[in-house]
């Protein structure tokens, strides 16, 4: 199974990004994602063996230290940059608490025998990925003329490990077990 430990993102601030995605899905030739599978990967695990599901649970659940805290999805931008972008994406802004949490499930899964990720944490909300060179001018032409990059705020209370299945219309996530924020 494959696997990765992640946030919801509310229904409500999905809808908008599914508003801003079906305004400009005609204006370029991308491969949009599905906007219901949006989430922010806190770690991605990858294979692990079903039998060390518990074991793999546990772990997570002994995450603490870090108190609840607001994620607010707000802006969009090119990865690697904007003059020859690969990744369209809606950016997020978080306090110190989501890369806490992204480092302390790191460390968990690290005890585990999962390698830790050797690149800085960037969180992010993939909207769509670029392949070869599309014109981008129209995309470009209405997303200066949105009239607010503000697509909701909304409160984390709680992670989740979820298991990630390929399938021909894409990845199929499915929440195996979640587990509440603590600050003790």
């Amino acid at each position: 199974m494959r696997l990765f430990a992640g946030i919801d993102i509310p229904s409500e601030v999905k809808r908008s990004l599914d508003r801003l995605v079906t305004m400009l899905r005609p204006a370029a030739k991308l491969r949009w994602s599905p906007v219901g599978n949006l989430h922010i990967t806190t770690k991605f695990i990858g294979a692990w063996p079903d039998e060390r599901l518990e074991e793999m649970k546990s772990t997570l659940r002994a995450v603490t230290g870090i108190p609840p805290f607001n994620i607010s999805i707000r802006g969009l931008g090119w990865f690697p940059n904007p003059h020859h972008p690969r990744i369209f994406w809606a950016a997020i802004r978080a306090p110190e608490s989501l890369a806490a949490l992204a480092e302390a499930t790191e460390d968990a899964a690290f005890t585990l025998g999962i390698a830790k990720e050797t690149r800085p944490y960037s969180p992010h909300l993939t909207l769509a990925r670029i392949d070869g060179t599309p014109d981008l001018a129209e995309i470009r032409r209405r997303i200066a003329a949105l009239d607010s990059g503000d697509f909701g705020e909304f409160p984390v209370s709680e992670f989740h490990l979820y298991l990630s299945d390929r399938s021909p219309s894409g990845s199929v996530y499915t929440k195996l077990a979640s587990f509440p924020l603590k600050s003790i």
